[in-house]
């Protein structure tokens, strides 16, 4: 039973952690990666498709994307779709290929940024808290019903106190990294 929580709870605060990773992938920095565009969807033929699945993205240099739609009527609706993205990027094409220069950041949009990324963590690190509850409620639980003693509740409770703790510091290292990145000029 004790397990079976234990288990149950670090499979959740892992992927608190995964979704904080997905987030903080899609906050830009000045260097240039496709994954800013994981979530860029394409009108393609009448249904939302996302931007990888119609078209190959690639980095160019370090400031520059290039996107290389596999059929050429798809270049307009490529370019709208990133320019109605929340990004602010302002793609030109050149026949059938689509360059995104990405303009640096300036101060006070950085800051925003990191304030973003702070946000992101604090909501990850309620999330993890948020599962260490359940968990510790479900073990009261069991002592109600006599399943378990008191003695295996405290340890159970505190095995669990570790688990949020390694992950809280996950979340911590993932921050200071992302932060770092931003305010490299």
């Amino acid at each position: 039973m004790i397990e079976e929580i234990t288990q149950d709870a670090e499979v959740r605060m892992g992927k608190s952690v995964e979704s904080l990773k997905l987030e903080l992938s899609k906050i830009r920095t000045g260097r240039a990666h496709p994954s800013l565009l994981d979530h860029v969807t394409v009108d393609y033929y009448g249904s939302e498709v996302p931007l990888k699945q119609v078209a190959n993205i690639n980095t160019e240099d370090a400031r520059t994307l290039s996107i290389t739609p596999w059929e050429k009527p798809m270049v307009q609706a490529i370019e709208k779709a990133i320019m109605k993205s929340d990004l602010g990027l302002n793609p030109s094409s050149a026949g059938a290929v689509i360059r995104i220069p990405m303009p640096p950041l300036t101060e006070e949009r950085r800051k925003d940024l990191v304030r973003l990324v702070k946000q992101e963590g604090e909501g990850a690190r309620v999330a993890i808290r948020n599962i260490r509850r359940d968990a510790n409620s479900d073990f009261k639980d069991l002592v109600k019903e006599k399943e378990i003693s008191e003695d295996d509740e405290r340890r159970a409770q505190d095995s669990i106190q570790k688990l949020t703790d390694r992950y809280v510091a996950d979340v911590e290292k993932l921050l200071q990294a992302k932060e770092a990145e931003l305010m490299e000029v």
